[in-house]
């Protein structure tokens, strides 16, 4: 359990004390399932909810779930805008994998090559710690290697990585996989009781956050 996970538990221990039910609020209690951020967080999606996944490459949790993630992500309305935003606790390699994923992005290769990244890791045990292992990846699945690397090492790839990493500060994230809502609100897996609820749990807040 996660420090934000216990602050959680015990507001909605408290919340149970003054005799709200568990399942108000639709099943989802503030403090319990989800927590409201103090300090708002501004969002670029004008007139649309926005989603965030923070996630890291070398998270088991993250892995197992990404089938669940991409399978709730394809249903989205039109009035949802979904980003994935890739975090880093200590150094490297979670700098170059935070750069890989950005650099999937700025060449549409996400859809093509995330699941593949996590496979890599996880499955192949391939840490993808030095730019050579990241090249071998790349060129056996195809890709122009050169031009990845050249791209991964771009002024705008790491101008990115930068601001995701301010955005997970801003989130307070400090664990992961975890999901931010409209810049207002933040859930987890230790919050939501697993990753699948924290969908439902995402599905919520989006519907709360467009009522204003």
């Amino acid at each position: 359990m996660q420090r934000r996970e216990f602050s959680a538990a015990l507001a909605g221990a408290g919340a149970l004390v003054l005799g709200l039910p568990a399942a108000a609020q639709g099943g989802f209690v503030e403090g319990t399932h989800y927590v409201r951020l103090s300090q708002p967080v501004p969002t670029t999606a004008a007139g649309k909810v926005e989603v965030l996944e923070f996630f890291m490459y070398s998270c088991p949790h993250c892995n197992a779930f990404e089938p669940a993630l991409e399978a709730w992500a394809k249903k989205l309305p039109d009035h949802v805008v979904f980003r994935r935003v890739p975090v880093r606790f200590r150094g490297e390699p979670e700098g170059l994998h935070q750069r890989i994923f950005y650099t999937l992005e700025a060449m549409g290769l996400v859809e093509a090559m995330h699941r593949k990244v996590f496979h890599a890791y996880h499955v192949e045990r391939q840490k993808l710690a030095t730019q050579a292992e990241v090249e071998a990846l790349v060129t056996k699945n195809g890709v122009d290697a050169a031009k990845f690397v050249e791209v991964m090492n771009s002024f705008g790839v790491q101008a990115k990585a930068r601001q995701a990493l301010t955005l997970a500060e801003a989130y307070k994230i400090d664990g992961v996989p975890a999901m931010g809502v409209q810049g207002r609100y933040y859930t987890s897996g230790g919050l939501a009781g697993n990753n699948e609820r924290m969908l439902a749990v995402a599905d919520y807040l989006i519907a709360a956050s467009r009522k204003g």
